[in-house]
């Protein structure tokens, strides 16, 4: 049942200040304030922008905190003003609660100590008294989600009572900020100082409300960025007693346009089946409303047997349309007539380099398109030859590469590590994302290694793409990693712009079920 609003972008809200003293045990205090109230706070992430941070220490209980769908950890913190004694801290859970979580605290809203640790939540409202701590910053963080949902806080209260004196003032917003200078990855910006009654020591940088860097001069350098994709900037000044102004009015600024320009593919797979005809033809409408350059299959176009009289009754009728610019890729379902209706209906677009699998390029970008099934069923070993040779050839800054069987499934077929061949040479390169099909969903996570595990720098995004027509399967279980997952039927609409890439999953309406990226190609 659709509970809430979907996820409109992830976002951090307002301020997330730093402290003076380090987080410390000690007495606990005598006089036990509200400190929370009206504090400026700092989250992991939002579900929309209706449900910022601040909206747990509102003192309102209609209004709350909620981070996205599907993903740990999650986290809010909030910051006291200055250091303080804390006593205890009082969570209202919406319905969306914590299942396991631990109160933190900080002195400079970085380092983290822990205060108290939770195991078997069960939502409602947790009330940790006598936590006798000491610190700037209190964070509530989240480890395992008791729903499907995310983590959601009607409110976050955090009493004890403040101690010590010091600076206490603020320095003034900055004013003037400006973009100087953008590239293709990049975007400069300026702006005038702040003043403050002891001295600014630094500027904190936000992009789109997270801070993505600082500086202790007027200027900073934002580099890495997807091309063509324009961003939201604000900046802050801190002092040397840890007191953080007010983020300075927004500016927006965009980098540069890549080379190449933007380049639009759709993509899905386990589509056309004899018993489901207007729901492929569903997806093929929609693939129409895209209007690609080129359209991708991760296999399984055509069932039951991929012969081709099924090809002619039935992919034909719809996906067949897009045939002249399709470059597809075999399933199991091919492979029980042994590839020979695949190949007689594509033709030279099946088999381009003589082999049901090969690569081409776009742009800055080389796909490579291989015959999984052979790897699935235990052999396949040339065509892992021919994979590290193709990629030792590769001069593109971005890959991709798409097949029918994943290596790593929230699905009912699970993980399986017959597919590491495949997904361990993309690792090995540091490409910049597998798309697969075999089970009917979507899903996708954040970069995983060749253990599965999300490693950021060095892993490869995965994306199940099974939702192109046929019968949709719904027991999954979001693994580790997952970012989003759903059961619907549509389509995949990548977005290609200079060395950055992004999409959109489009169902048969034309509704936007879910978004991801611009990601930078590494």
């Amino acid at each position: 049942m659709k509970r809430r609003t979907p996820l409109a972008g992830v976002a951090v809200a307002t301020l997330a200040l730093l402290g003076q003293t380090l987080i410390s045990s000690g007495t606990a205090a005598q006089a036990e304030s509200l400190l929370s109230a009206g504090r400026p706070t700092t989250t992991s992430s939002v579900e929309a922008t209706e449900f910022g941070g601040a909206n747990a220490v509102d003192g309102n209980t209609t209004t709350r905190w909620a981070s996205e769908e599907m993903v740990d950890p999650q986290w809010i913190a909030v910051d006291l003003g200055g250091t303080s004694t804390i006593t205890k801290v009082k969570l209202n859970w919406e319905v969306a609660y914590a299942k396991t979580y631990t109160i933190q605290g900080s002195a400079d809203g970085r380092t983290w100590t822990d205060i108290k640790a939770v195991v078997g939540g069960d939502g409602g409202i947790d009330e940790h008294a006598g936590l006798n701590a000491t610190a700037r910053h209190i964070r509530v963080h989240g480890t395992a989600r008791g729903t499907t949902y995310g983590y959601s806080l009607w409110e976050l209260e955090v009493y004890g009572d403040r101690v010590g004196g010091g600076d206490t003032q603020a320095p003034t917003v900055p004013t003037g900020l400006s973009a100087t200078a953008t590239t293709t990855d990049s975007v400069t910006l300026g702006w005038t100082a702040s003043t403050d009654n002891v001295g600014v020591t630094e500027y904190e940088v936000l992009r789109d409300g997270n801070v993505v860097g600082t500086s202790a001069t007027t200027t900073y350098t934002d580099s890495g960025l997807a091309s063509g994709v324009e961003f939201g900037y604000s900046v802050r000044a801190r002092d040397a007693a840890g007191n953080v102004s007010a983020a300075s009015p927004a500016i927006r600024a965009a980098t540069q346009p890549g080379g190449t320009g933007p380049v639009t593919l759709a993509l899905a797979g386990d589509i056309a089946n004899p018993e489901l005809f207007s729901t492929h033809q569903g997806t093929a409408n929609q693939v129409a409303r895209i209007n690609p350059k080129y359209v991708l299959t991760v296999g399984d176009n055509q069932y039951h047997k991929g012969t081709i009289s099924e090809y002619r009754s039935h992919y034909d009728k719809t996906w067949g349309k897009f045939k002249s610019i399709t470059k597809p890729t075999t399933g199991n379902h091919e492979w029980d007539d042994q590839l020979r209706g695949y190949k007689e209906y594509f033709g030279s677009i099946a088999y381009p380099q003589g082999l049901p699998y090969y690569s081409y390029d776009i742009g800055d970008f080389h796909f490579v398109a291989m015959d999984s099934n052979p790897i699935y069923t235990g052999g396949g070993s040339d065509q892992v030859t021919w994979l590290r040779n193709d990629l030792a050839k590769n001069t593109k800054s971005c890959v991709i590469g798409y097949w029918h069987h994943p290596r790593f499934n929230s699905g009912n077929s699970g993980d399986k590590k017959q597919m590491a061949p495949l997904w361990n040479e993309m690792a090995r390169v540091k490409a910049d994302m597998v798309i697969t099909g075999h089970d009917h969903h979507y899903e996708r996570t954040k970069p995983l290694n060749v253990d599965g595990h999300v490693d950021e720098a060095n892993g490869v995004r995965s994306v199940i793409a099974g939702i192109g027509g046929d019968y949709l399967y719904t027991d999954y279980r979001a693994r580790e990693g997952v970012e989003k997952i759903l059961a619907k039927h549509g389509v995949m609409k990548l977005t290609l712009n200079g060395k950055s890439y992004s999409w959109e999953i489009h169902d048969t309406n034309g509704n936007v079920l879910d978004k991801a990226g611009p990601y930078t190609c590494r």
